[in-house]
C-alpha cells in the first residue's frame, strides 16, 4: 500500500511559503524581511499553481522558496538584527529613566553586522563579481551625486563620492576604457576589466532631487550591499596593480574642488615583516580581540593623518616593475615536439598596448569653464592626454590657459567676436584647435583623431551614434542605403526632373513610357535570348535603357528571392511542429521582438530619405 499524503503536506503547498508565513517563522518585522531577501538575493518566485501552493485559497499572495526561508532562518545578520532590536529597547529604557553611563556603555557595545560572508557566498570568485558590478557601479555614482538630506546623510554620500573617484583612478591608471555615449539620461561608459565588459551609467552634474514616490530605504540597502561588494573588488584590483588600497587624500585639494585630482596613486613598498603566531605577539604575550581592535583603529588614524600631511605624493602612471617568476618550459617525454611556453603575469604586462588606447597621447586639452571639467578629464587622462582648466573649474589644474602646448580647447559657446584681441592672443587662438565636446567622444568610439573641421565652435554637430548597437538590426544613420532604395531614389529625381524641365513632351508620354517598360519587363529574365528580344522591343517602343535596366535588376531579384523565402518559410513551419506549446510561444515572442526592431528601423530610414530629400530641395533653390 503506498504512502498517503495529506493534504497541505506535500508538493506546491510544501514547496511555497507566503511572505506572512514567511514573516511569522523568522520572528522579525517587514522591514528587515526585505532587507535580508535583499542581502541574501532572494526573490518572489510564481508557482505554476498558486491555489495548490496557498493551500486551496484563492487570495492573492506573494510566494517564496521554503528552502530559501529555511537558509534565510540561519543568517548572522538576522540575529544581529533582533540583537539590535533588544539594544534599542534598553537604550531608550535608560535615557528614559536617566542613567546617561548606562546609556554610553549600552552605545559603545552596539550590535553591528558586517557583509563580508554574504558577498563571499553571492560571489564564490573574483571573476563573478567584477561580471556583476554594473548595478553597483551605477548606485554609487547615483547617490554620490545626490545632496544631503535626512534620508541620505552627508558621510554615505562622501563614501560614494570617494569610492567613485577610485574607480575612474582605476580606469584612468589601467587604459581599460572602451566606449562612451552621451545620452539623455546621463553618459554611459565602457570598460574591460580583467576580461570581463563593464557598463555603467553616469549622472550629468545637475541638482538631483529623489522624487518622493521611491522608497529610499530599499535603495539604501542595496547601497549597503554593493558598498561592501567595491571595496572587495577594489582592493584586489589595486593589489593585482601594485598600488595602495585606498589611495591617500590630500585635503587641500579636496577643499578646492580638485575632484579626482585630490588622489594619488602609490606603489605598494615591499616591507619584510616576520608573521605573528595566531593569538601571541612578538614578546609571547596573549594577543585579545580587543587588542586588535584597538590596533587597527590606531593604525587608521596613523594613516589618515600621514595621508592629509603629505601633500606632495607623486602619482603613479605605470604599472610597477614586479619581476615574477617566468616560466621555464619542459620537454614532454611522449611528446617529441617542443613545448610551448605558457604566458605569465608578467609577460602578459609587458604587451604593447593598443593604438586607441593612446590616441590622444600627443594632444593638450584646455576645458572651458561652461563645460563639466569631470567627465572629460576622465575620458582624456584615459587615452593617455593631457587637460587643464580654469581655476573657476577648480584647483589642480597641471597648466594654465596661456601654456603654449595646448592644441584643441573644448568649449561649448556660441562664435563672438573680440575686438580688443592683441596679436599673441589672436596667434595662439589660430594655433589651437577650437572643438565641442562631442568631438571628444565620437574619437573615443572611432579609436583614431577625427577631424576637427565638422566639430569646429558653433557648427551644426554630426549625429552622435551610440557605440553600443552592436546587432544587425540596430539603426545606423551614417550607413549606406540598400541598393533599391538608392535606384527608386534615383528614378524619383529623374522623374521629378524630367517634370520639372518638361523633357519630351507631357505626362501622358511618361505614363506610357512606364507602362511600355512593364510590359517588357515581366519576361523571364533567366533566358538571355529572351532578355534580348525584351530589350530590342523596348528599344524599338522608345523605352530608355536606364529604366529598362533597372526594372529588369528588380525581376532578377524578386526571381531569385521568392524561391528561397518559401523555402525558408517551410523549414521554419516544420520546425515549429516540432516545438512545445511554451517552446512555440518563446519562439513567436523573439519573432516579433525582431519584426518590431526592422520596422522601427525601417521607419528611421524612411525618416531620414525623406530629410536628404528636403536637404537637396533646398540646395538646389
Amino acid at each position: 500500500m503506498g504512502r498517503l499524503r495529506q493534504k497541505g503536506k506535500a508538493g506546491a503547498a510544501k514547496a511555497y511559503v507566503t511572505r506572512s508565513q514567511a514573516i511569522k517563522k523568522l520572528q522579525c518585522s517587514l522591514a528587515d524581511f526585505r532587507r535580508l531577501c535583499i542581502l541574501k538575493g532572494i526573490f518572489p518566485r510564481e508557482p505554476k499553481n498558486k491555489k495548490r501552493a496557498n493551500k486551496g485559497s484563492s487570495a492573492p499572495a506573494t510566494f517564496y522558496y521554503a528552502k530559501d526561508i529555511a537558509y534565510i532562518a540561519h543568517e548572522p545578520v538576522l540575529k544581529k538584527l533582533r540583537e539590535h532590536k533588544a539594544f534599542a529597547k534598553k537604550l531608550s529604557r535608560a535615557l528614559g529613566r536617566g542613567e546617561w553611563s548606562s546609556a554610553n556603555s549600552l552605545e559603545e557595545n552596539k550590535p553591528v553586522y558586517r557583509l563580508d560572508h554574504i558577498i563571499k557566498e553571492r560571489y564564490p570568485t573574483f571573476i563573478d563579481a567584477v561580471r556583476d558590478i554594473d548595478d553597483a557601479l551605477c548606485m554609487v555614482f547615483l547617490f554620490a551625486s545626490l545632496p544631503s538630506t535626512s534620508r541620505v546623510p552627508p558621510s554615505l554620500t562622501e563614501n560614494c563620492a570617494r569610492l567613485a573617484a577610485e574607480w575612474q583612478l582605476y580606469i584612468m591608471h589601467t587604459r581599460s576604457l572602451l566606449k562612451v555615449f552621451f545620452s539623455i539620461k546621463g553618459i554611459y561608459y565602457q570598460a574591460d576589466v580583467m576580461d570581463q565588459t563593464v557598463t555603467w551609467l553616469v549622472p550629468y552634474q545637475f541638482t538631483q532631487n529623489i522624487p518622493s514616490d521611491v522608497d529610499v530605504r530599499v535603495m539604501l540597502t542595496f547601497l549597503e550591499l554593493y558598498q561592501t561588494l567595491l571595496g572587495f573588488v577594489f582592493f584586489k584590483l589595486y593589489t593585482d596593480a601594485g598600488l595602495v588600497y585606498p589611495p591617500p587624500l590630500d585635503a587641500k585639494k579636496d577643499e578646492g574642488a580638485a575632484g579626482v585630482g585630490a588622489f594619488s596613486l602609490q606603489e605598494v613598498q615591499k616591507s619584510t615583516f616576520r608573521p605573528l603566531v595566531k593569538g601571541v605577539d612578538g614578546n609571547g604575550r596573549a594577543v585579545s580581540s580587543r587588542d586588535v581592535r584597538q590596533t587597527i583603529k590606531s593604525i587608521a588614524a596613523s594613516d589618515s593623518v600621514s595621508a592629509s600631511a603629505d601633500t606632495s605624493a607623486p602619482i603613479v602612471e605605470s604599472i610597477p616593475g614586479d619581476v615574477d617568476e617566468e616560466f621555464v618550459p619542459h620537454p614532454s617525454r611522449t611528446d617529441d615536439q617542443d613545448a610551448s611556453s605558457l604566458p605569465t603575469l608578467h609577460t602578459l604586462s609587458t604587451l604593447p598596448k593598443p593604438v586607441s588606447a593612446n590616441i590622444f597621447a600627443p594632444c593638450t586639452f584646455w576645458i572651458s569653464r561652461e563645460t563639466s571639467r569631470g567627465i572629460f578629464e576622465f575620458l582624456v587622462r584615459c587615452f593617455g592626454g593631457r587637460i587643464g582648466w580654469p581655476a573657476s573649474s577648480g584647483s589642480g589644474s597641471p597648466f594654465d590657459e596661456d601654456d603654449d602646448s595646448i592644441t584643441h580647447v573644448v568649449i561649448d559657446r556660441p562664435l563672438v567676436e573680440k575686438p580688443g584681441e592683441t596679436t599673441e592672443q589672436r596667434d595662439r587662438r589660430l594655433r589651437r584647435k577650437y572643438v565641442q565636446p562631442q568631438w571628444v567622444a565620437d574619437c573615443i568610439n572611432a579609436g583614431r583623431i577625427l577631424l576637427e573641421e565638422p566639430y569646429t565652435q558653433g557648427k551644426e554637430l554630426p549625429p552622435h551614434l551610440s557605440p553600443f548597437a552592436d546587432h544587425v538590426e540596430a539603426y545606423n544613420p551614417v550607413a549606406q542605403p540598400n541598393i533599391d532604395d538608392a535606384e527608386m531614389a534615383e528614378v524619383e529625381n529623374d522623374q521629378e526632373s524630367e517634370k520639372d524641365h518638361g523633357v519630351d513632351g507631357s505626362d501622358d508620354d511618361m505614363s506610357e513610357q512606364k507602362s511600355s517598360a512593364k510590359q517588357f519587363v515581366v519576361e523571364d529574365a533567366e533566358d538571355p535570348a529572351a532578355l534580348r528580344v525584351a530589350e530590342l522591343a523596348a528599344e524599338a517602343a522608345g523605352v530608355d535603357y536606364g529604366t529598362f535596366e533597372k526594372g529588369m535588376n528588380r525581376l532578377q531579384k524578386k526571381a531569385k528571392a521568392v524561391p528561397g523565402m518559401e523555402q525558408q518559410d517551410a523549414e521554419e513551419n516544420m520546425n515549429k511542429m516540432l516545438m512545445s506549446n511554451r517552446q512555440r510561444k518563446l519562439y513567436e515572442k523573439i519573432k516579433y521582438s525582431e519584426k518590431k526592431r526592422a520596422a522601427e528601423r525601417q521607419k528611421l530610414e524612411a525618416r531620414r530619405h525623406t530629410l536628404d530629400k528636403e536637404k537637396k530641395r533646398k540646395a538646389k533653390t
